[in-house]
């Protein structure tokens, strides 16, 4: 099968990644064999592949192939697999397994598990023609949804619901969005489920644009000399901030931005910040999300409650995906295809 492989990790403009013939993994026990239909290009990909994250052992092997947000169709089947037909539209997110059995597992929280396994960063991914999967871990697709459009509901998608759920919303609630691109224009589209009014913060002004359309109420230029927080306050606040943006000075505006007792959903890295005890102001982190929630965001998209944007790229393009991603200039998700 054709695969990009990781060697080493470089800057993406040093073209790291190496198109390769590689065999086709066989599925082992309770594994499936996915043949890749789409793959999405997630700004973690880039981290990982310029080596941001050396440091903490990720990419854990070499070489090691790219990729986790995935949907495709079943393949083969492994021994003891139950609920799977070959020919089966499918999906595999970042959390490839868990150990089913620590106290996050057993909690609904095995986003948490510390034995968990993550597709692309610690086990090869889906930027190539087939991937394996965990039955656990794999989800049936449901609906008319296209496969590129499908592909992203797996990290933007769960991402973005699980940071909204952290947030308490509802009708009535305002809410700031720092950060809009693949998560973030998932974001806006489950807040506006929930009845909340989104406010959305963004330097590009097509971005902006693109809230608008999907629903936000408002938007404010991050690239404006006025602090974003400063017109949020003179509104009165908001109840809730969702940060999307790798920067620790939006962390520090959406914590300004947050009325006494409101909460700020953290799923990007940024800097720590201080925090007024008076206030009760909150502050969480968020990732991925676990199995319940990925199957309800399918079943969202499946009604045609959320629109996924994609622009598609081969996988042979899968470098000038990334380079384009780090550059600013993908709208919402760059999504390789087979």
């Amino acid at each position: 099968m054709r695969a990009m492989l990781l060697y080493k990790p470089d800057r993406i403009e040093n073209n790291p990644l190496t198109l390769t013939d590689i065999p086709v993994p066989v599925p082992g026990h309770r594994e499936l064999l996915i043949k890749v239909a789409a793959c999405g290009v997630c700004r973690s990909n880039l981290h990982m592949i310029e080596g941001d994250w050396v440091g903490s052992g990720v990419p854990a092997k070499s070489p090691i192939v790219p990729g986790h947000e995935i949907s495709g169709r079943v393949a083969q089947i492994g021994e003891d697999v139950e609920g799977f037909a070959i020919g089966d539209r499918v999906g595999l997110q970042p959390l490839w397994t868990s150990c089913l059995r620590c106290e996050y597992c057993l909690s609904a929280r095995e986003n948490l598990c510390p034995f968990k396994q993550i597709t692309g960063e610690t086990v090869d991914g889906g930027y190539a023609e087939f991937v394996l999967s965990k039955a656990e871990h794999t989800y049936h697709i449901l609906g008319v949804l296209g496969d590129a459009e499908a592909a992203p509901l797996f990290c933007p998608g769960i991402t973005a619901y699980h940071a909204v759920d952290k947030a308490r919303l509802g009708p009535g609630k305002r809410v700031v969005l720092f950060g809009m691109g693949g998560v973030g224009h998932m974001v806006i589209q489950f807040a506006n489920l929930t009845g909340a009014d989104v406010i959305t913060v963004a330097r590009g002004k097509r971005h902006r644009e693109l809230a608008e359309e999907l629903g936000s109420v408002q938007t404010i230029d991050a690239s404006a000399p006025e602090n974003p927080a400063e017109v949020l306050k003179r509104q009165g606040g908001v109840d809730a901030a969702i940060v999307f943006a790798p920067s620790g000075a939006m962390l520090v505006q959406a914590l300004q931005a947050v009325k006494p007792g409101g909460i700020v959903v953290n799923g990007a890295a940024g800097d720590a910040v201080a925090m007024q005890f008076a206030e009760e102001k909150q502050m969480v982190g968020s990732v991925i999300g676990n199995r319940q929630q990925m199957r309800a965001v399918l079943e969202i998209a499946a009604a045609g409650k959320v629109k996924v944007v994609t622009e598609t790229f081969p996988l042979e393009e899968a470098t000038q995906a990334l380079l384009r991603l780090k550059r600013g200039e993908v709208e919402a998700r760059a999504v390789l295809v087979m």
